[in-house]
């Protein structure tokens, strides 16, 4: 496997730092589009009187479309590559298509519908906001096509089974944890997030909160959430925005890959680099030479490769109808071992590495 458990870093002031990372969306059709009334919360798409059969045979020759909320964004490049190379081994063809925007969720609808129309098996979507897709998925699980959401979720209904990169309240705790530490808990604090409707990071966010809201955390303070959009020149403004309007700031948290990225970027090129500590989500390959310059200490991430792996095996499992999406259904994902869904089709890959000086030369991606 590639990763080993997680260990936390020292305590800062004598400390370290830390950081973590992460991700995102389409259009009105002939139907029309998505509005609150239309979007329900029962599970009549995606209810079936099938029964899942673990031994059944894994079908072949599938085609399982890929929509991630933006195409061309280095994650979701990486994510795509291993679900691309887990169908290949599997026998079935990998489809990719999507928004180039992070924030295009009317778009996102508009390829969903694309691959319904194209009768694609089944189709591994990250999405941008959690319900404005539900229509379109919905419709697609009624024309028969498996749903797997992964990286950001949609609602229940609107979907089979969502594949997680980790326990959303762990990723959402453990950043601040860890940003804790390293600040002697103690110094006003901002998270620098991705776009405002991004269900991923929205819920590691309310995660956050609860934890700043904990004894320990008693002089540390939530100044502000910023929304860079997942674009690097928004988030890079940002963090030279939240320097600005918060000149005592002490640490930011920045759960997103291109928003780690871009605050790392400005840190090291300003006199904030090593004063203000920066933790979150992110690549090695994007991070390491700041981590060698001395503006991160360390961050945080699983191998994005083998989050787009399960996804694929995911869709195939449901297409072969070895799962169906209920929980205590289990199934094998190749290498990366076997399965078990939880409360609400929820499948997990596992606990994310820490990277620092002493490892981060050992990962490439």
């Amino acid at each position: 496997m590639l990763f080993r458990t997680p260990r936390t870093p020292a305590p800062r002031r004598a400390c370290v730092t830390l950081a973590a990372t992460i991700s995102l969306a389409l259009a009105a059709t002939a139907c029309g589009g998505t509005t609150k009334d239309s979007v329900r919360d029962d599970d009549s798409a995606r209810s079936t009187d099938a029964k899942a059969d673990p031994d059944a045979a894994t079908k072949k020759g599938l085609t399982v479309g890929f929509l991630p909320k933006q195409v061309n964004n280095p994650y979701f490049t990486v994510a795509g590559k291993g679900g691309e190379k887990a169908l290949r081994e599997l026998g079935s063809t990998y489809k990719e298509t999507g928004p180039n925007s992070a924030t295009d969720t009317s778009g996102q609808v508009s390829y969903v519908n694309t691959l319904t129309q194209q009768r694609v098996d089944a189709m591994a979507v990250s999405a941008q906001d959690p319900g404005a897709l539900c229509t379109a998925l919905k419709q697609a699980m009624k024309n028969g096509v498996k749903v797997v959401t992964y990286d950001s979720d949609t609602k229940p209904a609107c979907r089979h089974v969502f594949v997680s990169q980790a326990s959303a309240e762990a990723l959402g705790r453990s950043q601040v944890r860890l940003l804790g530490e390293q600040l002697g808990y103690e110094g006003d604090v901002a998270i620098l997030s991705a776009a405002q409707t991004a269900t991923n990071q929205n819920t590691w966010i309310g995660f956050m909160k609860d934890e700043l809201d904990k004894p320990r955390y008693k002089n540390m303070r939530l100044v502000k959430t910023a929304y860079g959009n997942d674009d690097a020149q928004q988030s890079f403004q940002q963090t030279q925005g939240l320097l600005q309007e918060h000149p005592k700031l002490a640490g930011i948290i920045s759960p997103t890959t291109v928003g780690i990225k871009a605050a790392a970027q400005y840190l090291s090129g300003s006199k904030y680099r090593g004063k203000v500590l920066l933790t979150g989500l992110g690549t090695p390959n994007d991070l390491r030479e700041y981590v060698k310059n001395g503006t991160i200490e360390a961050f945080e991430l699983w191998d994005p490769a083998k989050l787009g792996a399960l996804a694929a095996h995911t869709a195939v499992a449901l297409s072969s109808g070895q799962i169906t999406g209920t929980k205590g259904e289990t199934f094998r994902a190749g290498g990366l071992g076997s399965f078990t869904l939880g409360e609400g089709g929820v499948v997990d890959l596992g606990r994310p590495t820490v990277f620092d000086k002493e490892n981060v030369d050992r990962y490439r991606f």
